[in-house]
């Protein structure tokens, strides 16, 4: 029976989980340089597993192959594979280093709070808040990524527009999950 969850564990969701973490070292090999061929490839290569993040959730919601394993991969890899992006963009110059320690700051407070709850049997699900704040870290990403201007579209200007927006949404989902977390009887 053991070997039979085991196995079970290593489904499509999970292996693509995977994929998304073994994705971050490749990220910090491609955006070592500024150049703008590995600028693309890095971008690209992002837009990719990010999209098997969907992916993975739909196959386990619709083939019923959610595992407890899946449950921690997941956000695991997400986070992974987001914060990777955003540290080894500040020494290009793409971002500045303090927002993404805000930034970083938020997600381990989050993670905090989250595991502190749920040594008391609760759980705080992700919000609708926190999903939106990641697709816009995603968004913000991709053009920062690609920086250069490419037919006439100057990618660098419209990333740090939406790092904006991102960076604001980041701090306010924050918030909200602390707010909720107060409000709930966690702090029993």
């Amino acid at each position: 029976m053991a070997t039979q969850s085991r196995i079970g564990s290593l489904n499509i969701p999970n292996s693509l989980s995977l994929v998304r973490i073994l994705t971050a070292p490749v990220l910090v090999l491609l955006l070592l340089s500024p150049a703008e061929t590995l600028s693309v490839v890095s971008a690209v290569l992002f837009v990719l597993v990010c999209i098997t993040d969907w992916l993975d959730g739909y196959i386990a919601r619709k083939y019923n192959q959610t595992t407890a394993l899946g449950k921690f991969l997941d956000p695991l890899a997400d986070k992974l594979l987001i914060t990777t992006a955003f540290i080894m963009l500040i020494p290009l110059g793409r971002v500045p280093a303090w927002v993404v320690a805000l930034m970083l700051s938020r997600e381990m407070a989050v993670t905090g709070l989250r595991a502190m709850a749920a040594t008391s049997g609760k759980i705080i699900s992700a919000s609708w808040l926190g999903k939106l704040k990641t697709v816009s870290q995603i968004v913000c990403l991709v053009p920062l990524m690609l920086h250069y201007k490419f037919y006439g579209i100057d990618f660098q200007a419209i990333g740090s527009l939406l790092l904006v927006l991102s960076f604001v949404l980041t701090i306010w989902s924050g918030i909200d999950y602390f707010i909720r977390f107060l409000k709930s009887d966690n702090l029993a």
